[in-house]
């Protein structure tokens, strides 16, 4: 973050909640910065301003993240508070922004529980709305899936790490620069490393040797197959992923004990999850992962070809971009099908993902599917207001043989709009206006959207026989 030295930054509240983490009193604060604890104290009551000087102090000494100091460090919790104190729930509450802006400063964390308990109420809202015939609605299914514990214990907790593992990536990079994949074909090292170190040998066979799987691995026989219908960056994902798991096994239970799941099933499903990281951080090693993005203009394509992975493989590790000190564009990453069904979502940074009910009709990773291979580009604005650029591209899935049911998927990866002049891709889209669009019917407050499907679930309809609108659902804004 570039600091000017004429900024004035009021952090008081903040300051003082980084002091009492690190269990210091302002007297020992002070005399680290080389400071009064008169002035300590002024500043955490907001009486002065931080300076620039006082904050690269703060920054080198307890090696902290000076973006947390900038006045947009609160901007995506007060966006959100500010939607929900817009419901109707709360009418006649007269509650401004500054007084929003208030809370979030003084305690951030009070506002992110009323966030969360926001969010809980409007999941039950949604679950009682889907109530009738629950097998012939595929947004019920779906909810039945996402409120498993163990999906969504893990889910959140790549979520509340901004989905970058420092442990696991920083060990992955060396691995990779050990085995030297930036000069030798991967798959030949991968697959050496695994034969000379852990005694396993690897098998490409025939898809009736494995039936309904793309690989196994015997630990007894020490042997790892890999169905033939696997294309090469398949293979050499699975591979990793084997020695991700032999090698460094201890460092991922590691993880999974400080993650304090709630079951069995999660701690398994957790070590998959920890597993294919390793393997990503592995094949496309941080550095030289982040570099070659920066440089191509964050091209998937070229990184693709770059690092001989798949579209999906890279598009998924561009979102892990978030170590300290050499951060990358904080993306997100959706995954949908052709029913709309979202089967995978991770953020580096902050989008509207919902939990359920399917994506936005008007987004265009639904009419990527018309155009296959084709990446197409969009700038879309939420409700609040808030603007990100994106881009969908729709894949054939190749883990298929002559007679398979075809399987094809829509990518989506997006960032902030701020951060489209860095995109390769957004070069020619600055003069659009953006698709306003929402999370999803049921938590959409837009009015008059003619791809309506669902009436919102926070807004009381409104029916006028005299009246026939552009959505079947009128209701009060």
């Amino acid at each position: 973050m570039n600091i000017e030295t004429t900024q004035k930054l009021i952090v008081g509240p903040k300051l003082r909640r980084l002091r009492k983490s690190l269990g210091l009193t302002q007297a020992a604060m002070a005399a680290e910065l080389g400071i009064s604890v008169s002035y300590i104290n002024l500043i955490e009551r907001n009486q002065r301003p931080m300076s620039a000087k006082i904050l690269l102090k703060l920054a080198q000494i307890y090696e902290i993240d000076i973006h947390m100091f900038s006045p947009g460090s609160d901007a995506s919790l007060i966006r959100d508070l500010r939607r929900i104190l817009e419901n109707s729930l709360f009418a006649g509450q007269s509650i401004s922004g500054a007084e929003i802006e208030d809370c979030v400063s003084a305690s951030p964390e009070i506002a992110k529980a009323f966030i969360k308990l926001q969010d809980r109420f409007e999941a039950l809202s949604l679950a009682q709305n889907l109530q009738n015939d629950p097998l012939g609605d595929r947004e019920h299914i779906e909810i039945w899936g996402e409120s498993s514990k163990a999906v969504e214990s893990v889910r959140k907790f790549l979520h509340d790490h901004n989905n970058y593992l420092d442990d696991l990536d920083t060990t992955a990079e060396e691995l990779a620069d050990e085995l030297g994949l930036s000069r030798r074909e991967p798959h030949t090292a991968l697959s050496d490393r695994l034969r000379e170190e852990h005694g396993v040998r690897i098998r490409i066979v025939p898809p009736d040797i494995l039936p309904g799987q793309l690989s196994a691995y015997d630990a007894h026989r020490r042997r790892l197959d890999l169905s033939e219908l696997l294309p090469q960056s398949g293979r050499r994902f699975r591979i990793a992923y084997q020695l991700a798991l032999l090698e460094h096994g201890n460092l991922i239970n590691t993880e999974i004990k400080k993650a304090l799941l709630p079951s069995a099933e999660a701690d398994a499903l957790m070590r998959v999850s920890l597993g294919n990281y390793f393997a990503a951080a592995t094949l496309m090693p941080y550095k030289r992962f982040l570099n070659a993005a920066k440089e191509y203009g964050y091209d998937v394509e070229r990184l693709t070809r770059r690092f001989d992975t798949s579209y999906e493989q890279t598009a998924h590790r561009l979102t892990t971009m978030g170590r300290k000190g050499a951060r990358g564009i904080p993306f997100f990453f959706v995954r949908v099908d052709t029913a709309g069904n979202i089967s995978k979502r991770f953020s580096g940074g902050r989008f509207h993902f919902s939990k359920f009910g399917g994506a936005c009709p008007l987004w265009n990773i639904h009419t990527c599917f018309y155009t296959p291979g084709e990446t197409m580009p969009q700038i879309i604005e939420m409700p609040d207001g808030t603007r990100y650029f994106s881009v969908a591209r729709a894949i054939l899935r190749p883990e298929s043989a002559h007679g398979d049911h075809a399987h094809m998927v829509a990518i989506g990866l997006g960032c902030e709009y701020r951060f489209a002049k860095d995109l390769i891709y957004a070069q020619s889209l600055q003069a659009l206006q953006p698709t306003p669009i929402g999370v999803n019917c049921y938590l959409c407050d837009r009015p008059a959207c003619r791809s309506r499907a669902h009436a919102p679930i926070n807004r009381k309809l409104m029916f006028d026989e005299r009246v026939r609108g552009q959505s079947s659902y009128r209701f009060a804004t």
